[in-house]
């Protein structure tokens, strides 16, 4: 039951499926670009495992090296620049396409 996601910049693997456990899951991103978006239910966890990652939320900059974490909570839009950068993603409750907004292109950040 695990799938795989991947747009222009970033390619998504869960490995914890929210359909096994509604309440949490887990996947592994390799990010190049991710496009700006949002959650209203959803915390992240982003661990890097390999790479660094340029994290933006709400509009402030975050250099992410390997072993850093942080933690994203609902309502605040971000999106993530890296160089094959593998992060762990850990959601709470589980991640549902129904809970990734996109923001509109004038608002990007």
């Amino acid at each position: 039951n695990k799938s795989i996601i991947q747009n222009s910049g970033e390619i998504i693997c869960e490995i914890e499926p929210t359909s096994d456990h509604p309440k949490w899951s887990k996947a592994i991103a390799v990010i190049d670009q991710s496009v700006p978006h949002f959650h209203l239910k959803t915390k992240e966890d982003y661990t890097i495992l390999k790479g660094k990652l340029n994290l933006i939320v709400d509009g402030k900059e975050y250099q992410l090296p390997q072993g850093q974490s942080f933690i994203i909570e609902p309502g605040q839009h971000h999106s993530a620049k890296g160089n094959e950068t593998w992060v762990e993603v850990q959601s709470t409750p589980g991640w549902t396409p129904s809970d990734h907004i996109i923001v509109p292109h004038k608002d990007n950040i």
